[in-house]
């Protein structure tokens, strides 16, 4: 069942730059970064709040680190904003399967590794009204320890 939007994905040029802006004009912290290298992105995650399911809501920034990357070949065909949502799930395994029966494309066979240590899918924008959808099971809840050995994001 999903509990919350866990983050929103935006995509930028200049991560230190967006992350600036961010910072000025909404006083938003960054909480985490990253470069995940099977992703091509350097990320940097800014917290908004918490919530009642012990999560906590993000502004995601993702900049391509490589011109193959997905974040890279999307920058350079829709430029810089929002690149998908991301909603939380106490199981990730158990939502993507619930979203192949409704006949939703799931991208991932199995879930892989994302900000944070959590396990992640992306379902097809196409079968979701133009938005790519990330589901998101953060690390140290009971259904991300159950396979966490591949990574991505």
């Amino acid at each position: 069942m999903l509990t919350r939007i866990d983050h929103i994905g935006i995509a930028c040029f200049d991560l230190d730059r967006t992350v600036d802006f961010y910072r000025a004009t909404y006083g938003f912290e960054v909480f985490h970064t990253e470069v995940n290298d099977e992703q091509g992105v350097r990320e940097a995650m800014l917290r908004i709040n918490g919530t009642d399911d012990g999560g906590s809501s993000y502004i995601q920034l993702l900049q391509p680190v490589r011109e193959d990357s997905t974040v890279a070949k999307w920058l350079a065909k829709n430029g810089e904003g929002v690149h998908h949502i991301a909603f939380g799930t106490a199981d990730v395994d158990a939502d993507a399967e619930a979203a192949r029966e409704r006949g939703v494309r799931v991208l991932y066979d199995e879930p892989r590794r994302g900000s944070m240590d959590s396990r992640i899918t992306f379902l097809h924008p196409k079968d979701c009204h133009g938005v790519l959808t990330e589901l998101v099971t953060a690390a140290g809840s009971s259904a991300s320890s159950v396979s966490s050995a591949s990574t991505d994001h």
